[in-house]
């Protein structure tokens, strides 16, 4: 039981880890080198990884997305998914898809002239499940060296959620001390006394056999 409840506790953290990593958003500093778009098809087991900005999406297998394509700092290159998120998940409540995409277009560059910027999204990128980050902003900064800023909202929702854990383990801990512990107190002395009982048993039994033997 100890090993079941350790590894239910393992892939609970390790659900809630990756769940985190792809919700929360995340910042890039690159140079834009192209944007297109393309239909994509919609299969049943990576549909969650493509926004649902309205039920309609629901229902199509195909459909045409917008990608931004950059190269970063190190000349990796990496490409963004520029979807609406609508009211759906994760609520970033983006609807601009189509001025993103004109500003990305708008700061494309060369190698010779590059211009940098930094691009927040959310989401992962891999390439066996065609699965790409979707661009939720960009912003024009000096240098492959700049900063990215603070990300406030990953700060934010981390502080809240490990206040809430903790509340929950201090509560369960007190409901633990006042009606758990005791029960399992009073449980453990009940099979004292059982065995205490056993064992007065059968020390008699083996006086009242010595006794026989006596004779």
């Amino acid at each position: 039981m100890r090993y079941i409840g350790w590894t239910l506790l393992i892939i609970f953290w390790v659900g809630l880890g990756a769940f985190l990593h792809y919700t929360l958003p995340q910042r890039d500093i690159v140079r834009f080198v192209n944007t297109y778009e393309e239909r994509q098809d919609l299969s049943d087991w990576t549909r969650m990884f493509w926004s649902r900005p309205d039920e309609q999406s629901d229902t199509l297998v195909n459909r045409d997305v917008q990608f931004l394509q950059a190269v970063r700092a190190n000349g990796q290159p990496v490409v963004y998914r520029n979807e609406d998120t609508g009211w759906s998940w994760p609520p970033y409540f983006k609807f601009d898809t189509a001025n993103l995409y004109t500003e990305a277009n708008d700061a494309v560059s060369t190698r010779a002239a590059p211009e940098w910027y930094v691009i927040t999204h959310y989401g992962w990128r891999n390439e066996f499940l065609t699965v790409f980050p979707n661009a939720i902003s960009i912003r024009a900064v000096e240098g492959p060296d700049a900063s990215k800023g603070i990300l406030w909202v990953n700060i934010i929702v981390l502080t809240l959620l490990a206040a809430l854990f903790y509340g929950i383990w201090v509560r369960w801990r007190r409901f633990r001390r006042a009606r758990i512990d005791p029960k399992i107190e009073e449980l453990q002395d009940s099979w004292e006394a059982a065995g205490d009982a056993v064992q007065d048993r059968r020390g008699r039994f083996r006086r009242w056999l010595g006794t026989w033997q006596s004779k």
